[in-house]
Parts: C-alpha cells; sequence; structure tokens
C-alpha cells in the first residue's frame, strides 16, 4: 500500500530541486520537505475506508458531531435518506435572524448587544436587561496601561487576525484567575472580549498605519455608552465622522456575523479547545486562528480581490457571456489567484439560498443606489447569476450552488470606510458572543474530550540501521 504513496513524490520532488536551489538548502535536506507528500489526497482510499472527508458525508451533509440549543443553519432536508435542497434559513436560540434584524432596525435601535445576550443567556433580554449588558460591555472597554505598553509591539504583522489571536493570550497573562471554567468566570472573560476586541482589532490597524506613515497614533478615549457598531467607527474614522445610518448598516452586519451553528470550522475549532477543559483564551485564539483561513472567514477579503480583478479584465460588465467566460478562466486556475474558487459562491450548508447574503444584498443595493456605485452592483449580482452555470459546465458540479454572505459583505465593508484588513477581524468580533455560548455549551453540556477516530493507512516496516541506510 505504501507504494502508492510514492508514485506521487515525483512532481514533489522537482518542485523540491527549485525551491532547494533557490534558498540554498543542503541536499542532506531536501527530504525533509519530501514527507510532506507522503499523504496526497487518494478519494479511493477514503471510499475503501468509509471516511468522511472533511466530516462530510458523501451528499455534502455534515457528519453529526454534537448537539446544540444555541442555533440552526438550515439549508437541506433528508427524507428518507435522500438530500433535498431547501431555502436556507438562520435562527438563534429558535428566533429567526431576519426577524431579529428587523424588529432592531424598525425600532431604530442598535441590536448586536440583543444578540449577545440571546446567545449567552438563551433569551431575549428585557429593557433592563438590555440596558444593563451594554453597560457591562462598554464599562469594560478600557485597555490596561501596562496591556496598552505592551500591546502595541505585538502588532508589527501583516495581518490583524494574528494580531488578534496574539493579543487575547496576552490577555490571560492580565487575568488573576485565567484557568477558571466556572460559569461567573466564562461570561466575566467573554463580556470583556466582546468589549475589548473591536478596540484592539482597531488600535492594531491604526498603529500598523501609524508606523508605515511614521505619524504618532492617535486613539480615542473609549465612549462607554457607545454601541458595538459605534465603538468600531469611532476608532477607524472618529466621534463624529460617521452617521447613525452608516452605524446601523455595521450593526446589521455585526448580527449578521453573530452565529453560525456548532459546526463551522472556527465555532468547532473552539468546542474541540473547550472540550479539553482549557481556559478561554486559549479557546477563542484557536478559533480567530481558524476564522483567518480564506476557506472560511478570510474568504469575504477574496471577494473583494476577485470583484476588482473582474472589473479590471472584463471590458462589458453588462455583458453576460464576457462575464461568464472570464469566470470560467478562474474556475479552471487561469486567472485571479489561480486556486480555481469562485469566492462567495456555494456554501457547505446553504443550497438554493443563504439567508444572510439575502439580507446583506437587500442593503447592499440600497447603499449602491445612495452612492452612486450601481454598477458595481449589477455586476455582482450578475457574478451570483451566472456563477452557478459555470462552475456546472466547467467542474461538473450538480449540487445547487447559491451565493453566500462574503459576496457582498467587502462591499458593504468599503462603502463604510472599513479597509480591507478589517473584514476579517471584524467577523471575528461578531463571532465572539457565538464562540462564548458554544464554548460554555460544550464545557458544561457534553462533559467529554473530542476525540475522533483516525484510520492508519501505512504497512509495519523493518528497522534499518543507521549505517545500512
Amino acid at each position: 500500500m505504501i507504494d502508492q504513496f510514492y508514485n506521487h513524490i515525483a512532481p514533489a520532488q522537482r518542485h523540491l530541486q527549485n525551491f532547494a536551489k533557490s534558498r540554498r538548502i543542503s541536499p542532506a535536506s531536501t527530504r525533509l520537505y519530501t514527507g510532506a507528500s507522503m499523504m496526497p489526497y487518494d478519494e479511493e482510499l477514503y471510499r475503501e475506508h468509509d471516511v468522511k472527508r472533511g466530516l462530510r458525508n458523501a451528499d455534502g451533509s455534515g457528519v453529526v458531531a454534537g448537539l446544540t440549543r444555541i442555533a440552526d443553519v438550515h439549508g437541506y432536508r433528508k427524507e428518507n435518506g435522500k438530500f433535498i435542497p431547501d431555502e436556507g434559513k438562520l435562527t438563534i436560540r429558535g428566533y429567526d435572524i431576519a426577524e431579529i434584524i428587523d424588529h432592531a432596525q424598525a425600532e431604530d435601535r442598535f441590536g448586536y448587544e440583543e444578540v449577545a445576550y440571546l446567545l449567552l443567556t438563551g433569551e431575549l433580554p428585557r429593557a433592563d436587561e438590555l440596558e444593563s449588558i451594554g453597560a457591562r460591555i462598554g464599562s469594560l472597554r478600557l485597555l490596561e496601561d501596562e496591556y496598552i505598553s505592551e500591546f502595541p509591539l505585538a502588532t508589527k504583522s501583516n495581518s490583524i487576525m494574528n494580531v488578534l489571536q496574539r493579543a487575547v493570550l496576552m490577555l490571560y497573562a492580565f487575568d488573576e484567575t485565567p484557568d477558571d471554567i466556572t460559569a461567573p468566570h466564562e461570561v466575566d472573560v467573554a463580556l470583556s472580549l466582546l468589549a475589548r476586541l473591536p478596540r484592539i482589532a482597531a488600535i492594531a490597524h491604526i498603529t500598523h498605519e501609524a508606523m508605515d506613515s511614521g505619524v504618532r497614533v492617535q486613539v480615542p478615549e473609549p465612549n462607554a455608552s457607545a454601541s458595538m457598531a459605534e465603538a468600531i467607527l469611532e476608532v477607524l474614522r472618529g466621534r463624529d465622522d460617521f452617521t447613525h445610518e452608516e452605524a446601523m448598516l455595521l450593526d446589521v452586519m455585526l448580527m449578521l456575523h453573530a452565529e453560525h451553528g456548532g459546526g463551522n470550522n472556527s465555532t468547532f475549532s473552539c468546542r474541540v479547545l473547550s472540550s479539553s477543559a482549557t481556559d478561554a483564551y486559549s479557546a477563542y485564539a484557536a478559533a480567530i486562528g481558524s476564522l483567518k483561513g480564506p476557506r472560511h472567514g478570510g474568504a469575504n477579503a477574496k471577494v473583494t480581490q476577485m470583484h476588482a480583478d473582474i472589473r479590471a479584465h472584463v471590458t462589458n460588465w453588462d455583458d453576460d457571456d464576457e462575464v461568464a467566460a472570464y469566470l470560467a478562466k478562474i474556475l479552471m486556475g487561469e486567472a485571479f489567484d489561480h486556486s480555481g474558487l469562485i469566492y462567495g459562491m456555494g456554501h457547505a450548508i446553504y443550497t438554493l439560498s443563504d439567508p444572510r447574503a439575502q439580507i446583506c444584498k437587500r442593503y447592499a443595493r440600497s447603499l449602491a443606489e445612495e452612492k452612486g456605485l450601481g454598477e458595481e452592483f449589477a455586476l455582482i449580482e450578475r457574478i451570483e447569476r451566472i456563477a452557478p452555470a459555470v462552475m456546472r459546465d466547467v467542474r461538473g458540479m450538480t449540487k445547487p450552488i447559491c451565493a453566500n454572505i462574503d459576496l457582498y459583505t467587502g462591499f458593504i465593508y468599503s462603502i463604510l470606510g472599513v479597509p480591507e484588513i478589517l473584514f476579517t477581524p471584524l467577523f471575528a468580533v461578531a463571532r465572539m458572543a457565538g464562540w462564548a455560548a458554544h464554548r460554555m455549551e460544550e464545557l458544561y453540556g457534553a462533559h467529554r474530550i473530542i476525540r475522533p477516530a483516525y484510520n492508519a493507512v501505512l504497512d509495519d516496516v523493518t528497522y534499518v540501521p543507521l549505517a545500512e541506510r
């Protein structure tokens, strides 16, 4: 069996020879790198051992790994074992996310804090409880002087997500009982991170910008009475440099990103670490690391870059055939980042529609009309309409393909003046409430370390003495 693995190594060895030459690596060191090619993807091997690659069943549905009372991400149903596509729906603690957003917007109030309370407690807050959680979060925004004196030194990175991970792990040292996993302490840590992460992300960005330009960092004092959305915009744009409507729109984005079930990669990462009973800071830092990936939260920035690339290479944005031809080139790895992916299209669960994308699209259309960006918005809509057929023609995909939330988020963030480098960090800031709810559900509900099995596909071999190798 092991021989079949070596058949895949030759291309890797050719690549390695060029790699070694460019970096002047000793020939004696080259086998350090070929080991990475010992287990290439082999569909037959997965089928032979009945292994669910990516914890997915053959029909694309997820392998059931746990139970949750926090959220339901619905995109298909199963009847008599048959996979049936369905309209997407996201419910948090049983409430439709669209209904929560619509009520907050109709009442002209910020809704993210309500969603955070709902996630953490399982209940909608009364007016006094909503005011209380807002005040608690507001009172925790101030970062200790000692932390601030050390934190900017850790911000030197081309990734704010990497900075957020280090910042969260650094907060462990400023907690008197960081390994306490009782419910009161877990809630306190969650609230403190809800308060601090938006500020940390924004400070990291403006510090990075200031270092590049050689100017002094000017960070406004935290506003204890501000909503989460306002607190973010105050650091990014100044306290008086954004409108109430812009803050309300950012609030919608935060609500849409707050929670998405227990199976998404970052939440599952958080649950895996939490099942070991490790500290909260380690679990949340792991979730941030997962969300950074371009197959997960990092896709929103990739979508924005892809849209810019399409605008630059498609002459007539209104021509379906020309747009389709360029999308085909992207799929074949001949254009954009050569990954062969059309970012913003397709989802692991949603089939006919992503409810978050539909909400984003509604607000994006209104923004585009207001800002005179109708042509850019029309091109995104055209990509959404054309891409599924192109993906079927080029890749032979049979599963229904819909736009996901990332197709429109970058467009909205750009109009709000949010730098691209902060797209995914804002996703992390919003998802903190969901991660906290799932961490506590794992800690106090499942009571068992997550430990799946892997089938070993290797042969026994005889040890060869060093002198005989």
